[in-house]
């Protein structure tokens, strides 16, 4: 992990002096478990889908708009949040310059200040750091000190067996999602923390994951994912597959159609997650990441938990 200026304990002192104090409180409000029938406050009403159960059917609210309506409530106790932490290549990107931070060292930040904070309350937190050569579960707990061993196990390099050894192979977002949906055996929120870059049929995956759990998406990018620099003829490696070749960068016709080609991932990310009414708040490394905290903590008390 690219951190050589703080240890873990110290970027986590820093969060909490800078950031986390300022939100004290606001998390409990914002994520309480949505259940369904179970709990001890009524949040609201919505469509009748399959599998609810009818016992919970608003029937005088059914009769005046013509479409079964189920009684939706909120249950007031602690949370168990996953963190989904992509640890793939292609997080490594954004690096130009000796300062320069990569979408792994904003991934780390993120991480460790989720668990802090969602931790505070007496929410359990567990973590999957996620990669198909080297794949690593924190199990459930709380506290700081627990915030502390997310943030080591994110230090800690990969096993020289892991996806370097394995040229070809893409980042499996499906197979992602799937594997925290068979982690997370109670209703949880689960907040997934990656670029987004990878294959699968990962649509499917989230719809059938959304069916039991809150799910929100933290979408960290970087200027390189959207433009290339202009650097004549270079080698390239494909992060995630290890494929290399030459290409021209001043070349406009190849700088277009990276372009096109990173806004048409855009229309599919964009597509599907709104299909699965899943939040996505990106993250950039170039953004000042205590503003970003502030404004996403915000961000999740609108509706929907969007923007």
């Amino acid at each position: 992990m690219h951190n050589t200026v703080h240890s873990t304990e110290k970027l986590l002192l820093r969060l909490e002096w800078k950031v986390l104090r300022r939100l004290e409180g606001r998390v409990q409000g914002g994520y309480r478990t949505v259940q369904r029938g179970t709990g001890f406050d009524l949040a609201g009403l919505r469509e009748y889908a399959p599998g609810d159960d009818a016992r919970h059917i608003d029937w005088n609210v059914t009769a005046r708009v013509g479409e079964p309506q189920v009684r939706v409530f909120t249950e007031d106790r602690e949370l168990t949040v996953w963190l989904v932490l992509d640890l793939s290549a292609s997080m490594g990107a954004g690096r130009a310059g000796p300062d320069g931070r990569g979408k792994d060292d904003v991934l780390a930040t993120l991480a460790l200040a989720l668990a802090r904070l969602f931790g505070r309350g007496g929410n359990r937190i567990g973590a999957l750091l996620y990669d198909e050569g080297a794949t690593r579960i924190v199990p459930p707990g709380t506290g700081r000190r627990h915030a502390l061993r997310i943030g080591r196990e994110l230090e800690r390099p990969a096993p020289t067996t892991a996806r370097k050894g394995r040229p070809g192979s893409t980042t499996d977002l499906a197979a992602m999602l799937d594997r925290v949906a068979r982690l997370a055996r109670r209703r949880s929120l689960i907040i997934v923390v990656s670029d987004l870059i990878g294959t699968g049929d990962w649509p499917s995956a989230l719809l059938r994951l959304t069916q039991r759990h809150e799910v929100v998406a933290l979408r960290v990018t970087d200027a390189a994912d959207r433009e290339l620099p202009v650097a004549g003829l270079v080698v390239v490696e494909d992060a995630e597959t290890g494929e290399q070749l030459v290409v021209d960068t001043s070349d406009p016709v190849f700088r277009a159609g990276y372009r096109a080609g990173a806004e048409e991932r855009d229309r599919e990310l964009d597509a599907g997650m709104r299909r699965a009414g899943v939040p996505v708040h990106r993250v950039d490394t170039e953004r000042d990441l205590d503003r970003a905290l502030v404004d996403l903590v915000a961000a999740t008390q609108r509706p929907g938990g969007r923007p």
